[in-house]
């Protein structure tokens, strides 16, 4: 058979670009002596092509027969020299870093390593190819109409973070070919349910490629989370209906329809490691491309890697052409794909320049002066499993980061443990000890009570202790620090009591994260009651422990919840755009901000640092937002008073005076699932009893 035309083509873009008449490639490869690309057919059949011409380390080549559906890969031949580093082998098919598809998976066999399992010195030539996925070149072209970004104002935002196909699997009013699918997503079915929660952005957990690690796959499991990615610019393909490239346009036409029916779609991203793991980890593609570039080896012995995400390897973020991927796989989702931001997992790790964390990293100067990627949300993790690698507080400005301060306060106080105050009265008004003397906003604090990674909200009022046993590791993985309370009996229970307990202390929970100021993130299926058996790790569960139950539904949850995300839009004091300063309004003695004890007088120091108080009250001012409407007009709103105990006891609250308010109505207890019309008022200075373990909010009655 007669090979392809080959013209010498250009080094950039890299990856695989169609052009409409033929596809330019082009890959990174500094050690390399030599490149081939290779051309699969239908049956599997292999041509390879030696890439012709090098540019600044770029081989590159255009084929003008070639475009979309063509499968590809890349052969390097170079040193073997592991312990400098260099692991280059021409007989494993590498997968292009700059892939924007794949076809197929890993399948785990010693030929997919560079080295035998004997001896990791060693070089393996079995030839890798019928175990390796294929990349596929794909169209650039689609017709998004009139989409664009939403700009969803940040204050503004209610994140909901969902898992793509654990979301729909099981839904019964999705077609059987879209369950867990792109298309699944943006079905009017769980459009429906976006809706009626009021969530404005959707969050999802990772869909770049992915692989299945050796050890999961040997025990029927499966990587259910994705935090294993091999390719930063290509949807996973699972969640397609179909392979060939067709994935792209799936996730573009989910992208389109969420932007229609109003939801803003962010990823969670991962860039600080990818599947290739350590030393005796697979050869899939950047390994074999160019070790020492991709990757952060230690100084010394670079045989071995550092490892500060637990997972065998680190991203090498010093390295030019790495930072140009990560860069370009940004950028590619934004213009290309129409997301609106990125969550990046384990992002302390990003900013590592040699050992410690370094917030002015180069990532984050690319970042900053960046025309596309510095216009969406930018969320952190803001940690990693490196010394030094907690850094909540310490991103870069335009950056919001989840906080874990917030998490485990809110935890805590809700569940009894001894705390001061004002350490929750911190967390409730945006955390402004963590982000506000450098500039930023209370937006910066992504707060959460539950996530992905850890128990549910059902479970997390349920059980005391993990149990991980389905994992496969003996229980011993996940966290131990959980902050839960079972409420008295560990797991499923007959006992009424103890279910009117949990249901309240979800209801807690819900109220104080809708309620505080920052972006609210709400865990996919807490609203409807998800349990996962207490599996706090459920990454390896791609079965009913993970997927939503949607014949059981609670459907008090979801009503509860989404009054309160409506309640939380329709106020702007519930989400201003400002920290709280304690400031007077208008000249009177009112200020935006008080705090109260439950004899309704001002909080005193000493009451701040009791650590076996649980109780209090703060007045929001509705006249103190200091930002402009969209139409230039102050921004007013009802004040607002919330009333927390966390006493296990009923506690008598006195309301403050009428400098604050004549009158107020009860528009939550958090007692009960919803406060009976008419709504109940209560007049200034008289005293009202809160539940035990309750929070109310009740707004002002303007004044007659």
């Amino acid at each position: 058979m007669d090979l392809p035309r080959t013209w010498p083509g250009r080094s950039y873009p890299l990856g695989a670009t169609y052009d409409g008449v033929g596809t330019n490639f082009s890959v990174f490869s500094e050690p390399a002596e030599r490149v081939q690309l290779c051309l699969f057919g239908a049956e599997g059949n292999e041509e390879r092509i030696d890439l012709p011409e090098t540019t600044a380390f770029c081989w590159h080549a255009y084929l003008p027969d070639i475009g979309p559906g063509q499968r590809y890969g890349y052969r390097v031949h170079g040193a073997w020299d592991p312990a400098s580093g260099l692991r280059s082998n021409p007989a494993k098919l590498l997968i292009d870093p700059y892939a924007k598809a794949l076809e197929g998976e890993v399948h785990w066999d010693e030929a997919v390593f560079a080295h035998t399992y004997a001896d990791p010195t060693v070089r393996n030539d079995a030839d890798s190819a019928s175990f390796m996925p294929k990349s596929v070149v794909v169209s650039p072209y689609f017709d998004w109409e009139n989409d664009r970004p939403l700009r969803v104002p940040v204050e503004e935002s209610v994140i909901y973070e969902v898992h793509v196909k654990g979301a729909t699997a099981r839904h019964p009013d999705i077609e059987d070919e879209l369950r867990g699918k792109y298309g699944g997503l943006a079905h009017p079915a769980f459009i429906e349910h976006l809706h009626s929660l009021g969530v404005t952005t959707v969050e999802l957990l990772p869909v770049h490629q992915f692989i299945h690690d050796s050890h999961l796959v040997e025990q029927g499991l499966r990587n259910y989370w994705g935090y294993n990615s091999i390719g930063f610019l290509a949807p996973h393909n699972d969640y397609a209906r179909r392979q060939t490239g067709e994935q792209v346009q799936e996730f573009r036409q989910m992208v389109k329809d969420l932007h229609t029916a109003g939801f803003e779609v962010i990823l969670d991203v991962v860039y600080n490691h990818t599947a290739e793991g350590n030393h005796l980890g697979p050869t899939l593609s950047m390994k074999g491309f160019d070790n020492p570039a991709y990757y952060r080896l230690v100084d010394g012995d670079e045989f071995h890697y550092f490892d500060f995400t637990g997972t065998g390897n680190s991203l090498n973020m010093r390295h030019p052409h790495t930072l140009q991927l990560v860069m370009d796989s940004l950028r590619y989702w934004v213009t290309e794909m129409h997301v609106d931001g990125f969550r990046f997992d384990l992002a302390s790790t990003l900013a590592r320049g040699l050992h410690a964390v370094d917030r002015l990293s180069a990532f984050f100067d690319l970042v900053q002066q960046d025309p596309v990627v510095s216009q969406v949300k930018l969320i952190a993790e803001p940690w990693d499993v490196g010394e030094g690698g907690y850094q909540v507080g310490n991103f870069p400005a335009q950056w919001e980061e989840w906080n874990g301060k917030y998490r485990d306060c809110v935890r805590d106080f809700w569940r009894g443990q001894e705390q001061g105050l004002g350490e929750f009265a911190n967390r409730f008004t945006g955390s402004s000890d963590l982000y506000q003397e450098d500039g930023r906003r209370p937006f910066a604090s992504v707060n959460f009570i539950t996530a992905h990674d850890g128990f549910t909200l059902s479970d997390l009022v349920s059980y005391n202790d993990k149990h991980n046993e389905a994992n496969g590791e003996d229980n011993n993985d996940g966290t131990t620090d959980n902050r839960s309370w079972n409420g008295g009996v560990e797991g499923p229970t007959d006992d009424e009591k103890i279910l009117a307990l949990r249901d309240q202390q979800r209801r807690n929970f819900l109220f104080t994260l809708l309620t505080s100021q920052g972006i609210p993130m709400l865990l996919g299926g807490d609203e409807m009651g998800r349990s996962q058996g207490g599996n706090n790790n459920a990454y390896c569960q791609d079965n009913e422990i993970s997927w939503f139950d949607w014949e059981h539904v609670d459907g008090e949850m979801a009503a509860f919840t989404s009054r309160l995300i409506a309640l939380r839009l329709a106020h702007p004091v519930l989400h201003r755009r400002d920290f709280f300063h304690g400031r007077r309004i208008h000249g009177e003695d009112v200020r935006d901000l008080n705090w109260f004890n439950i004899s309704g007088e001002e909080m005193s120091d000493e009451e701040w640092n009791e650590g076996y108080a649980k109780s209090l009250m703060v007045f929001l001012n509705g006249e103190g937002i200091p930002y402009m409407g969209q139409r230039g007009e102050p921004v007013r709103d009802d004040s607002i008073l919330v009333l927390f105990n966390a006493y296990h006891e009923p506690l008598p609250f006195t309301l403050p005076g009428l400098e604050f308010g004549e009158s107020w109505e009860l528009h939550v207890d958090t007692s009960m699932w919803e406060v009976p019309e008419p709504r109940p008022v209560a007049a200034a200075k008289t005293t009202v009893e809160v539940a035990g373990r309750t929070a109310q909010l009740l707004i002002r009655i303007p004044a007659s």
